[in-house]
């Protein structure tokens, strides 16, 4: 299979949205129409940190997306990179769509002297997993949440 890579166009909500929906229920988290439309708005808003990268199939259909910001790493004294989602559409995986996904934000982090680019994963995320330990480095750290 043929894939692009491009940023996200308003054109592409429904694909988008089908793709974020999908993600969302892989993590169990409740994705309501306030939340997906605050996170469109952020992603198409030039003052937002948060950016997105998609994956095209030949029918320039998105089939995959990555959400991504600049993060302060003060031991670095520099910003870094933050994969906050990366998901491809389950009935495509296996299409080279997540790798060139990482291939582009790793080109992006290049331009703009991000030293490295972070992420986290569900533990049993086995097939996702699977591609990140091809393109990248598991590192030593175990995240934490506290809720207030």
């Amino acid at each position: 299979m043929s894939v692009t890579i491009d940023r996200l166009k308003d054109s592409d909500k429904a694909d988008w949205r089908r793709l974020y929906d999908g993600y969302a229920a892989f993590y169990k988290m409740p994705m309501t129409d306030e939340t997906a439309e605050r996170v469109w708005g952020w992603l198409h808003d030039a003052e937002h940190v948060q950016e997105a990268l998609v994956a095209r199939d030949v029918t320039g259909r998105v089939i995959g997306l990555a959400h991504f910001r600049p993060m302060p790493s003060p031991l670095r004294g520099a910003y870094a990179g933050f994969l906050d989602d990366l998901f491809v559409d389950p009935d495509v995986r296996g299409s080279g769509a997540a790798d060139k996904l990482l291939d582009a934000l790793n080109a992006i982090a290049a331009e703009r002297g991000w030293p490295v680019i972070r992420w986290i994963t569900a533990d049993n995320n086995y097939r996702a997993r699977g591609v990140y330990d091809r393109k990248a480095t598991r590192s030593m750290w175990i995240t934490y949440e506290m809720k207030p």
